[in-house]
C-alpha cells in the first residue's frame, strides 16, 4: 500500500490565502518528514475552495525542498494549460527530481478559467483528447508537431528529453515521468483507458463506484489491444482520493470535521462561476461532509487502518490521496498527518 497526502491549499473561513498556502506547504514538508510515499497536490483558480493556482509550481517547491517523498499533481487542468507548456514543465520536474514528480492532469469543469485562459468552452467540452495525446507525444518522443483543432505548429524537438541524461554518472537516462488521468465520466475513463494511463479517483466516489470504474477501464484498455501484462502494470497504479482524519475515536474524529469543512465547502464551492451561465446544482456542504465520513477513513487508528484495508481490497487499489487539512488548522493538520504515519499506516496489513 502506497498513502499520500492529498493537499488542496484550501482558505477555511476568516483565514487569509497566504494562512492557507502556508499550511500546504507545511502539509508537504512533514509528509516527508512522517515518511508517507506521496503528496499530491491540487489547482484551482479563483475561488476559495483552494488557492494554488498551479501545482506544477509548487511542486517544483516542494521537491526542492524535500529529498525522498513522491510529488504529484492531482489535478493540473488541461483545458486551461498549454500541453508543451506542461509537458516542459513535467520533464524538467522530472530530471532534476530523479524520477519523483507524477504528473495528474484532467479536464476540470465548465468555469469561467476557460474565458480568462482563453481556451473556451470547446476546449472543455470537445478539446480534452486532442490536449491529452499532443501532451503524451511531447513526453514520448523527439520531435513534435501538431495539426489539430486548437493546436497547429511546426516541427519541433523536444527540450530537454523526459529521458535525457543529466549528469556524467547518468548512463541510461530516466525512466519516463508518472502521468495519471482524473477520471469522473465513462468518456474519460474509456479515454484514459485506451492510452493505458491510470486513473486518479474522485474521494466524493465509494468503494463500489470505483471498484466498477477500474473493471470497466480493464475491459477498455484489452479491448483497445494492449496486453494483459501492460493492463494489470498500470492498473497497480491507479489512486484513490479520500479523506483522513484520526483520533481517538470515531465520534471525535467526525465531530472534528463536521464543525471545520462545512463553512470551507460552503464559500469554496459556492464560488465558481460557469463560463457560459448554465445553471449549477453545489452539494449540500453538511451532508457531503457527513458522506466523506462514512466514505473514508476517519476514526480511531484502528477504524482508519481496517478502513484502508478493506478499500484496497474491494477496488483492487492500493494507492490513496487522503486529504489531511480536513481541520483548516495548520498545526493540526501536522498532527494528522503524523497520525496517519505513526498509528495508521503500522496497521495496515
Amino acid at each position: 500500500m502506497r498513502v499520500g497526502a492529498f493537499v488542496l491549499g484550501a482558505q477555511f473561513p476568516g483565514q487569509g490565502q497566504g494562512e492557507a498556502l502556508d499550511r500546504a506547504v507545511r502539509a508537504g514538508e512533514e509528509a516527508e518528514a512522517a515518511g508517507l510515499a506521496d503528496v499530491w497536490l491540487a489547482e484551482h483558480h479563483f475561488v476559495s475552495y483552494g488557492v494554488c493556482p498551479s501545482a506544477v509550481t509548487l511542486a517544483a517547491l516542494l521537491l526542492g525542498r524535500t529529498r525522498r517523498i513522491g510529488v504529484g499533481t492531482a489535478v493540473s487542468v488541461l483545458p486551461t494549460a498549454h500541453p508543451v507548456a506542461l509537458g516542459e514543465q513535467t520533464a524538467l520536474l522530472h530530471l532534476l527530481s530523479d524520477g519523483r514528480f507524477t504528473l495528474g492532469v484532467g479536464r476540470g469543469g465548465p468555469w469561467v478559467d476557460l474565458e480568462v485562459f482563453g481556451g473556451g468552452l470547446p476546449a472543455f467540452e470537445e478539446g480534452f483528447p486532442e490536449a491529452l495525446d499532443l501532451l503524451l507525444r511531447w513526453l514520448r518522443e523527439p520531435r513534435v508537431s501538431a495539426d489539430g483543432e486548437r493546436y497547429r505548429f511546426r516541427e519541433v524537438p523536444v527540450v530537454p528529453r523526459p529521458d535525457c541524461a543529466i549528469g556524467p554518472q547518468d548512463g541510461g537516462g530516466a525512466a519516463a515521468p508518472g502521468l495519471v488521468v482524473a477520471c469522473t465520466s465513462p468518456g474519460t475513463l474509456r479515454l484514459a483507458a485506451t492510452r493505458l494511463l491510470p486513473m486518479l479517483l474522485g474521494m466524493h466516489c465509494g468503494d463500489e463506484e470505483k471498484a466498477e470504474m477500474t473493471r470497466m477501464w480493464r475491459r477498455e484498455a484489452l479491448a483497445a489491444g494492449h496486453a494483459h501484462e501492460e493492463v494489470e502494470a498500470a492498473a497497480a497504479r491507479h489512486v484513490s482520493a479520500g479523506v483522513v482524519q484520526v483520533g481517538d475515536s470515531r465520534g471525535e474524529a467526525r465531530e472534528t470535521l463536521l464543525k471545520a469543512m462545512p463553512g470551507w465547502l460552503r464559500e469554496g464551492l459556492g464560488g465558481h462561476v460557469t463560463v457560459d451561465g448554465r445553471p449549477r446544482r453545489m452539494r449540500d456542504p453538511l451532508g457531503y461532509t457527513e458522506l466523506l465520513c462514512e466514505l473514508h477513513p476517519v476514526g480511531a487508528p484502528r477504524m482508519c487502518a481496517d478502513r484502508l484495508a478493506a478499500s484496497t481490497e474491494r477496488t483492487g487499489i492500493s494507492r490513496f490521496a487522503l486529504l489531511v487539512e480536513g481541520t483548516g488548522d495548520r498545526d493540526g493538520t501536522v498532527r494528522n498527518i503524523h497520525r496517519l504515519a505513526d498509528e495508521v499506516l503500522p496497521l495496515v496489513a
